[in-house]
């Protein structure tokens, strides 16, 4: 095994010369197998135990174990111990817990030494019951990759080696391990599917755990393909302006696989599978103005497309004073200039010019409200809001963030659209308020 091994991580370019790692050592066969392993292949390395004090005195012959082997070694052994009471604390499980715990000590370790990278023992059966329990838990094509051979600062130098293999290694060289009682026992999930599913599999199909491990890597294979091709889409037809995202309905809805293509689009963004169910349904029938919340995003069904954008935030009204030169509507921004009567008028819907004179200050800022009319520019008449957002055909998901300011009880402009038809500059005009958006 350690000429197959040095062969692995030649091939593979795990380690760096000169360089030394950090071995996580339970006492169990695999990871002293590891340890073996790395001296045969001149590795340098320090060991890392955590004595979770779980078993007892078993946990404590582990750790005096540990430190043994260690010396056996010739390298320098770290031990954390932990207090049992952080297991009793509300929170995550206690294997949750205690990975957290130990990778976090691991991180620390790798700085106040100097190290490169963690060095941990999962070998095939363990990549395997990675991989059923990701499927079991309902994940996509990304559970079926399994744990990588390397991944940041962790390294698994015994991914493609079976448990046997390390076993007979461990007997042939008549080197010691320590067993942890726990393994045996299937009330944990991973420990269920390593004493129970994965042997019955065994004993069915003599070479089914072989040809799952082919099976996921070929779908690992296809998964890597579908990404690439879902990029090429996502870059023709997901158009992103001005802080939304668009994506024709024509674009996806004939596609094969189109609940795939929405899923990796949305996910990101708080969306999961139950919701691209109900997306898809709603825009094969074209259920128009239908809108979707999830985290801090919504995606509006409107018009032929998916619009996403982040939800809008509430916000208070607040007040313009007549000697303010500067105003700031959510991201946007605007200067606010007096100009006499010598002006060029400002047709740009974005801005603004008004008769200054016409104006009660302080002007007030507030979203736009149910019920709310003005007469816009052009017209003698009152009309809605909401028709005028209607008549500019503007998605549910922008009208939300439409605000409009007012001039005592009056609607003077609808930020962005209209001005007042009642506040407009003419020939008589002598002073005007130009509120001018800032140009990022």
């Amino acid at each position: 095994m350690v000429s197959a091994f040095i062969d692995h991580i030649r091939q593979k370019n795990l380690f760096d010369q000169g360089c030394k790692y950090l071995l996580a050592v339970s006492a169990g066969a695999d990871s002293v197998a590891l340890g073996h392993l790395l001296k045969a292949a001149a590795v340098d390395f320090e060991v890392a135990h955590v004595n979770y004090g779980l078993r007892d005195k078993e946990s404590d012959g582990d750790e005096a174990f540990v430190k043994a082997q260690g010396s056996i070694w010739g390298v320098k052994v770290h031990v954390k111990k932990v207090a049992l009471g952080v297991f009793s604390e509300p929170g995550s499980s206690v294997q949750m817990k205690a990975r957290d715990i130990r990778y976090q000590w691991f991180e620390e370790i790798l700085k106040s030494r100097g190290l490169q990278g963690v060095l941990v023992a999962h070998h095939f059966e363990d990549q395997m019951e990675t991989i059923l329990l990701n499927l079991l838990r309902g994940s996509g094509l990304e559970g079926v990759y399994g744990m990588s051979e390397r991944r940041g600062n962790i390294i698994r130098p015994l991914l493609p080696f079976r448990r046997a293999e390390i076993l007979e290694f461990m007997q042939t060289n008549q080197y010691e391990w320590r067993e942890d009682s726990s393994n045996r026992e299937s009330k944990y999930k991973r420990n269920y599917i390593r004493n129970e599913i994965l042997p019955l599999i065994e004993e069915e199909f003599p070479a089914g755990i072989k040809s799952l491990g082919q099976s996921f890597q070929r779908i690992k294979d296809s998964g890597k393909a579908f990404f690439y091709l879902y990029q090429v889409w996502k870059e023709q037809h997901v158009k992103v302006d001005n802080g939304y995202q668009f994506l024709e309905l024509k674009d996806f809805i004939s596609l094969p696989g189109k609940h795939s293509l929405l899923f990796y689009w949305l996910r990101d963004f708080g969306f999961g599978t139950a919701d691209i169910e109900d997306i898809v349904a709603c825009a094969e029938r074209g259920d128009a103005g239908k809108i979707f919340f999830a985290g801090n995003y919504t995606l509006n069904l409107d018009r032929g497309q998916l619009i996403l954008a982040e939800k809008s935030i509430d916000w208070k009204s607040f007040e313009i004073q007549k000697d303010d030169i500067r105003l700031v509507i959510k991201d946007e921004k605007y200067d606010i200039l007096r100009v006499g009567q010598e002006f060029t008028l400002d047709r740009d819907p974005t801005n603004a010019m008004l008769d200054l004179d016409k104006l009660s200050f302080p002007l007030t800022v507030r979203k736009w409200e149910s019920g709310d009319r003005m007469v816009p520019l052009g017209m003698k008449s009152e009309k809605k809001i909401s028709d005028i957002l209607i008549d500019r055909k503007l998605p549910l998901i922008e009208k939300e963030k439409i605000a409009v300011i007012l001039s005592g009880s009056e609607i003077i402009w609808l930020v962005g659209h209209r001005i007042s038809d009642r506040f407009k500059c003419d020939s008589e005009s002598k002073n005007i308020l130009y509120l001018k958006k800032i140009k990022s």
